[in-house]
């Protein structure tokens, strides 16, 4: 009988864990945040293509968005746009995958790039390109690193943390905070004049714009997105 109850009492506690995902905490409605996914539509959400959001290369499950492999339906962004905010979101890998989370982000700026918190497993070919170890995971992609970030293993979720309020940006990596710079400052600027962003105009420096999850071909998922609008 004991052990009939102490099953019973660990499949209540994992229904328990499952039904906090992808909602707000008493604490987070009092600060402010809002869901940026309900975890079960796509509502708030579109294709960079068009006002819809994609068909097919995007699943929702089991309170999981996850992009599929190699089918490249492209990427997704917020129908919102955003300029102070901080953004949560936990994310989970597979081995050798690559993504990105954009900010800032206007298809008719610089081609469509923006600001890139970059999401890549060590072993993808990228993670050895870029100055200095900017295009590995945390890093401002291919223009500031963040060396000190530290990526759980494949198969376990990190907990993402952007800030963006005016000109200055911070990183988190599941629980630290490990880069922060300000847009539009001389060093910002000379580091963007050494990335692959060194011929479009102003990179990086816009007032607003779209949040972007990148397709880039490797499954990779995310759940409890999460934003709060700073004055």
């Amino acid at each position: 009988m004991k052990k009939i109850v102490c099953v019973a009492g660990m499949i209540l506690a994992s229904l328990v864990m499952r039904a906090e995902e992808n909602v707000l905490t008493e604490q987070e409605k009092s600060e402010g945040w809002t869901m940026l996914w309900d975890g079960t539509t796509t509502a708030g959400w579109r294709s960079i293509k068009t006002n819809a959001f994609p068909q097919k290369g995007w699943e929702i499950k089991d309170g999981i968005l996850s992009v599929l492999k190699e089918v490249y339906a492209g990427d997704v962004i917020t129908e919102n746009v955003y300029s102070n905010f901080t953004l949560k979101l936990e994310f989970k890998q597979t081995h050798a995958s690559n993504s990105g989370i954009k900010y800032f982000f206007n298809p008719k700026l610089n081609g469509g790039t923006a600001p890139e918190f970059q999401i890549l497993h060590p072993d993808h070919p990228d993670a050895k390109l870029g100055k200095n170890g900017s295009r590995k995971v945390a890093s401002l992609y291919d223009v500031m690193p963040a060396p000190e970030a530290k990526l759980r293993p494949v198969g376990e979720w990190n907990v993402v943390m952007i800030v963006c309020h005016g000109r200055q940006v911070e990183h988190w990596l599941n629980g630290e905070k490990v880069l922060s710079f300000e847009r539009g400052s001389e060093a910002f600027r000379a580091a963007v004049a050494k990335s692959k962003f060194s011929k479009s105009k102003n990179w990086g420096e816009a007032e607003s714009g779209h949040i972007l999850l990148q397709d880039h071909g490797d499954n990779v998922s995310f759940r409890n997105i999460k934003i709060k609008v700073l004055k």
